[in-house]
């Protein structure tokens, strides 16, 4: 009878601890990021990369500060771009009191493409594959493919003072499922579709104002986004 009262006490434990540990489905969060790209004049050379903060609640709760650049590469007449980059990512645990971060390197190798069609839909492809080294886990590696569409509503291009609605989504693919100490990743790590407003500036800097929803294995949770996309 003991025994079954201690059982019964942790698996009551264990599931009020996992609850605590779940991001609140129904809480709008909110990611706050920049986006730049620095060409090298008469080059085919550049450097792209992003910086963004990620909050559980708006503010207050971080879940993410990601720090990612890379060194890009353009060979002549491709229309393609290609990045070998770094990116540092500190997570915390959904809840205001229990931060506990959890740090993670990574290499990424990323190739990146677009096409115009019907003279108004501006599409990019990216695929994206990442080596990574998370912390009190095995080395392990993710594929991701991302299909970009913004639509230009006053002209036909981004240039200065367009208004444009941006679209995205992406998938991510776990590549090794097996992290250490008997745990295990599903195939399907998650996906991202965005709906969103953006303004050009000027030909080299955009606004955009959005709305995220992620989807993964465990958990589906709506986040919004204001970020800023500058070209050098």
């Amino acid at each position: 009878m003991k025994k079954r009262i201690v059982l019964l006490m942790l698996s009551l434990f264990s599931f009020t601890l996992s609850k605590a540990q779940s991001p609140d489905e129904n809480q709008l969060g909110a990611w706050y990021m920049y986006f730049y790209n620095i060409n090298f004049k008469e080059s085919n050379w550049g450097i792209q990369g992003d910086f963004q903060y990620r909050d559980w609640r708006g503010l207050g709760d971080r879940e993410q500060l990601l720090l990612r650049s890379g060194i890009t590469y353009s060979p002549e007449d491709s229309g393609v771009k290609f990045t070998l980059g770094f990116a540092n990512i500190t997570t915390g645990r959904f809840g205001e009191d229990i931060d506990a971060p959890v740090s993670e390197n990574r290499i990424y190798q990323e190739a990146l493409f677009s096409n115009t069609v019907l003279k108004r839909l501006l599409l990019t492809h990216r695929f994206r594959y990442e080596q990574r080294w998370v912390e009190d886990q095995d080395f392990r590696t993710r594929y991701r493919y991302n299909l970009f569409l913004n639509v230009p509503i006053n002209n036909s291009t981004l240039v200065k003072n367009t208004y444009y609605v941006a679209l995205y989504n992406e998938i991510f693919i776990n590549g090794e499922r097996k992290i250490g100490n008997d745990r295990e990743v599903q195939f399907f790590d998650r996906n991202r579709t965005y709906l969103g407003l953006g303004y050009a500036l000027n030909n080299t800097l955009r606004i955009q104002l959005g709305w995220m929803e992620q989807t993964t294995a465990n958990w589906q949770k709506g986040q919004l986004q204001f970020s800023l996309h500058h070209t050098f």
